[in-house]
Order: structure tokens, then sequence, then C-alpha cells
């Protein structure tokens, strides 16, 4: 189903064409002065240098020769534009062919396309923090909007889990619990399946370690042989690692559904280890890695560079892997075992250089075809008021199930102020709300733009966040309840456009306003995937909250007598409702019943 302003369009490009003009001036855009016109044609000026015209004649040979039943007013304005404002009964036929067609309308522009989504990144052994917050929440709106695109988009969480920091919690648990067998050398026995040690324990032996071994140099070298022995495959350390693994995992699994992100795999850096040594001996072979000063580069520099790019580090000179390696292996690891179209990278932006290296050493290396995409989608930080990296109060980094709890809290107390509810059902509402709140007010942001983290704000009932979205959801949803009550379930139908009373009805300025911002869903779901731009889907939602808005202050649909157009009003209602339940599941988040 074509989009609306595309079908504007044709009807303008078969006139221009019909006045002896090249269609590609027939292109409508959405007005920029609303209180003139609902869509304009700027063609004419672009065309006018071409036929050595004036605009304006061109413009009005175009209006004249303009089919007008889809438009109830276009005019040619000086120097040359083509104001239009369509028909509310060809709005209602557009509308109508909206509710009966899957997916709206929405032709599938990533059908057939298989999209690696790398997002998360947490390291194993260390609590998720408001760091982690923009990737899981970018990364799933990205990889859902890919699904509804129609690709088969597949979610990597890209666990931290092989580096040093595994031999650091090795040789602390050793010195904490030495008696324990996966320190006795003369053990011959199987391991035992429970860890010994809870995730608490393990949170806080990680950043003991790393605080030991920056003073004491003798437990540093022991962690670096520990991690070494890990990577060589030693028995007893590999069974302590998968105790690590599964205790993290389980607590990072329990996190990410707070925040409602799921992945479809949950891979790390030790499942791409076995590609590397193949990798590199490779690399050397074709020539395109060379030793410098020990270590083992890839030169990733183009005669096209504005500034001077170092080298791509692939082995360190003491034989370490390093993220850069793992990365090129995890490419190799993926190419096997998923063969995807495109990768994207869900990274704090700060990382660009890095993606910037490892993609092009990835090509140049000839680790995936030269046509794939490899796409490094940077994001901003989260700030406090004063413009910095957003900390606690006494200076530390905040756990992330803190700061969902913070939110769920301050939704809470709004959601009880001033009124009587059941405090389970309120806590229940305050975690979706609260969910929203938080979720809105990172996805409305660009991508790469930093954020203050305002609780206030975005926790407010009022003004473009999250909360106002869902309450604008559930006015709906009552009023659909209501409307079921009192006369029956709405059965989705606006009034065919022709004949009988469907070409006289009056429509109001809000009406038609509701109607136009529901007809733009499919431009705005294409434009938000073309673009991988999440923010887009949260300006339209909140402009359709706003029209629904200014439609419901200005009409009594419950007490309309006009009970033909009552029910029109309700099948377009219904109809918003849909998409914004459609949106909101792209973003990530859902509307409660009540609020």
């Amino acid at each position: 189903m074509r989009t609306f302003i595309d079908i504007i369009s044709e009807d303008l490009k078969q006139a221009f064409a019909a006045c002896g003009y090249a269609e590609k001036y027939g292109q409508a855009t959405v007005s920029n002065r609303p209180d003139l016109c609902q869509y304009q044609c700027n063609g004419a000026m672009a065309a006018a240098k071409e036929y050595k015209k004036a605009p304006i004649m061109i413009a009005q040979e175009v209006v004249a020769a303009l089919d007008k039943k889809k438009f109830a007013e276009v005019t040619a304005i000086a120097p040359g534009f083509i104001n239009i404002k369509v028909c509310p009964y060809y709005l209602t036929l557009y509308l109508q062919d909206m509710i009966t067609a899957e997916k709206y309308g929405y032709e599938e522009q990533g059908k057939g396309q298989k999209i690696i989504v790398d997002y998360g990144g947490p390291n194993v052994a260390k609590p998720l923090h408001i760091g982690h917050l923009r990737s899981a929440v970018i990364g799933e709106s990205i990889k859902r909007i890919c699904k509804f695109a129609g690709a088969d988009a597949i979610g990597d969480v890209h666990l931290g889990d092989w580096g040093l920091q595994m031999g650091l919690i090795i040789e602390e648990l050793k010195v904490r619990q030495p008696e324990l067998c996966y320190f006795d050398e003369s053990y011959t026995g199987e391991y035992p399946v429970e860890a010994p040690f809870t995730i608490s324990e393990l949170e806080e032996i990680y950043p003991a370690a790393s605080a030991k071994s920056k003073v004491d140099e003798e437990f540093k070298a022991k962690a670096h042989e520990a991690t070494a022995k890990l990577q060589s495959g030693y028995a007893p350390y590999i069974a302590v690692w998968k105790h690590i693994l599964a205790v993290s995992v389980a607590d990072l699994k329990k996190n990410y559904e707070n925040l409602n992100v799921d992945f479809e795999y949950w891979l790390g850096e030790s499942d791409a280890q076995p590609y590397i040594p193949a990798m590199l001996e490779e690399m050397v072979a074709k020539g395109y890695a060379r030793e410098s000063m020990g270590a083992l580069v890839v030169d990733i520099a183009e005669e096209t560079d504005t500034k001077e790019l170092p080298p791509c580090i692939v082995r360190k000179s003491d034989g370490a892997a390093i993220y850069e390696t793992t990365d090129l292996a995890t490419i190799i690891q993926r190419e096997k075992d998923f063969n995807p179209d495109r990768y994207l990278y869900v990274v704090d932006k700060r990382q660009d250089l890095h993606f910037v290296q490892v993609f092009r050493a990835a090509k140049k290396c000839g680790l995936l075809p030269a046509e794939k995409e490899l796409l490094f989608l940077g994001f901003g930080t989260v700030n406090g008021k004063d413009g910095k990296p957003f900390k606690t109060r006494d200076g530390g980094v905040m756990r992330l199930e803190n700061l969902i709890a913070g939110v769920n809290e301050e939704v809470f107390d709004k959601v009880m102020s001033g009124r009587e509810m059941p405090e389970e059902e309120a806590r229940a509402i305050a975690k979706t709300v609260g969910l929203a709140a938080l979720k809105y007010a990172d996805l409305s942001n660009q991508i790469a733009k930093d954020y203050i983290f305002d609780i206030d704000r975005f926790t407010s009932f009022e003004g473009n966040t999250g909360p106002y979205i869902l309450y604008t959801m559930v006015r709906i949803k009552s009023i659909l309840a209501k409307y079921a009550e009192t006369v029956g379930a709405a059965d989705g139908g606006i009034a065919h456009p022709y004949g009988g009373e469907a070409e006289t009805r009056t429509y109001g300025d809000a009406e038609i306003d509701l109607m136009l911002t529901a007809a733009k869903f499919n431009d705005v779901v294409a434009k938000t995937y073309d673009e991988l731009a999440p923010h887009k889907l949260c300006q339209y939602i909140y402009e359709m909250a706003n029209a629904f808005n200014s439609f419901y202050h200005g009409n009594k649909i419950m007490s309309e007598e006009d009970k033909k157009k009552q029910g029109e009003w309700i099948a377009l209602i219904t109809l918003v409702l849909k998409l914004l339940e459609t949106c909101i599941d792209l973003l990530g988040f859902e509307a409660p019943e009540r609020m």
C-alpha cells in the first residue's frame, strides 16, 4: 500500500507531465505552514530554471490540470508554491484501506534481509549500570523496527566474558577460598554443579581484585597467568569460568527483562576465540598484517582520509588478543553461523575509532564480502543536570536496577496522588508507566546526541513524555470501553466516502488533523527504518497524541446524537489506538488499561 503522500505526489506528477514538464517536479511534502494548507509542492520553482518560465505560471498550469476530486482546495501562490488541502472523504477511503490492510498498509522494506544487531555488551561479573541503558534500549528498538520491516533481525548481547577480569576473579577466589577443588592440582573428580559464590559475592570479588591488581604486582602477574591458563583450556579454570558465566547471565537476564529487552543469542567473546589463531595466521600469510614494535597490526589508513588513523592492532606485543581481535573474530563467527546481509553495532559513540579500525580491517582482510554493510550506531551519553555523565549523589555510577526502581517510585507517587487505588495495582501500573518514561526519554532523542537525565520531566503526565503518550492511549481505551457498553463493539469501519451523507458531512479541523496524522503512519515507519531513527517514531506518536487530545476536547464523542458520525469517530480513534500500540511496541514498551 502506497503512502498517502506518495499518492498525492503521483497526482501532481501526472499534472506536471500533462503540462509538458518533467514528472520529477511533482513531489508533495507536508506543509511547513499548516495554517495555510496540509501539503505543498515546490516543484514549480525548480522547473522554472529548466523551462525558462515564471514559476507562478507553471504552478497555475499544474493546478488547472489536477484532478480535483481528491482535493478540497488547491491553489498556486506566488512565487510558485502549490498549496493543497485534501478532501476529507478521500482521507476516509485511505484510512479504511489502512484498517483492512496487513500492518496498516506498511510495505516491508527489509523483507529478505538478515540483520545482526549487536547491542548490550555487558561484562560478566559486573552489575549493569546507567552506562548500559542506551545500548539496551536503542538496540532493542532498532531490532524491533527491523523485524517489523520484514527483516530477520537477530539480537546478540556480545558478552565480555574472556578477558583479564576472568583471571582476576579466579585469582581472588583462590586467595579467599584456597580449599576449593579448582585449586587442588591433585583433584581428578567431577567439578561441582553449584557455583561457589552468589551474584552479590561475585560483584564484590571483581572490583576488589581489580583494585588489588593496581597496587600488588605479584597478584597482577598471577591474574595474568590465570587468564592464560583459562584461555589455553585448563579444565579447573574453565569450570570456574562456567560458574561465573552462569551466575552472571542469570542476573543479567533478570535485569534486561525489567527493561523489556530480549536477546536471541547470548554469545560472548569466548565464542569467537576458536577463530582467532587461524585468522591471525591468514592475515600474516596474505600480507594483510605486519609486525610493529612486537605487536601485529593491520594498516587501515586510506588516501582519502582527512585525519591520520592509527593501524588496527590485532595482537599485542605480549601475544594477547584485545577487543579488536575479538571483534574481528566475531565477524568470522557470525559469517559462518548467520551469514547476515547487514551488521548493526549499537555502542557508545566514543568507540567510533575502534569501529572504524575494525570495519576497515575486516574488509581489507576479506573476512566478509565488500558489499556487506557494517554500520556503527554510536549513541551519546546520559548526563546529569551539570552536563557531565550521570552519577549517584555520592559520585558513583548508578546501578541500572536502582535507576529503574527510582523512576518507578516517582511514577507510583504520581499515580497515587489525589486518588485511592489498591497499592498492588498502582505498583503494577507504575512499573509499566515507569518503563515507558525511561525508554521514551531515551528514544525521543537522536541516537548520537547526549541528553540530561531529568526524572521529574521524564515522569510527567504532561508534555512530550512517555506517561503522556500512555495517558492518551488509556483515555482512548476508556472511550471505546464505554461505547462498547452502551452501543456495542466498534466494527472498525469508517464510512465509505462516496454516496449518501458521506459527501455532505461536515468535518471539523481537529478531526481532519487527526485523520491526516493517522495517514502518515506508513511514511513515518518507512523513514524510521531507512534512517534507523527511533526518535522519528517518538515524534510521530507525540503528534498523534496531541491531535487526538485536540479532537477529544473539541468533540463530545459519547454524547454525539448523530450515531453515524459517532460510529465514524469511534472507528477513527480505534485505528489511532492501534497505530499507537504498534509504535510503542516498536519502541519497546506497552500501555496499561488505566492510569
